[in-house]
């Protein structure tokens, strides 16, 4: 298993920032894509932003402009911050790791892909 720690949710007025952190711990060897993604309430879940380790970033369109995902590979940490928040931006968001390659409790490589627990931004005055 690849515990996904994310930290970094709040409360915040609309134009405000606020930036998520989330941390995967292990023996890792490789992870081949992080991003986030979001739910809000009655909604299902979407994809926020990702990156891959080739460089390729994607972006929600409502978030175009506004969000910027980063990585440390070097931590296996993925990074979201957001600017300009706005109410509708509201919701929890979770971390996914896709492609991990890591050190199982068994003595084996193995490869699976995680999700962190989620936590809650709430953008309103």
């Amino acid at each position: 298993q690849v515990p996904l720690v994310e930290s970094g949710g709040g409360l915040v007025q609309p134009g405000g920032s606020l930036k998520l952190s989330c941390a995967a711990s292990g023996v890792i060897f490789s992870i081949n894509a992080m991003g986030w993604y979001r739910q809000a309430p009655g909604k299902q879940r979407e994809l926020v932003a990702s990156g891959g380790t080739g460089g390729i970033i994607n972006y929600a369109d409502s978030v175009k402009g506004r969000f910027t995902i980063s990585r440390d590979n070097a931590k296996n940490t993925v990074f979201l911050q957001m600017n300009s928040l706005k109410p509708e931006d509201t919701a929890v968001y979770y971390c996914k790791a896709d492609g991990v390659t890591f050190l199982h409790w068994d003595g084996t490589r193995r490869r699976s892909d995680y999700w962190g627990q989620g936590t809650q931004v709430t953008v309103s005055s």
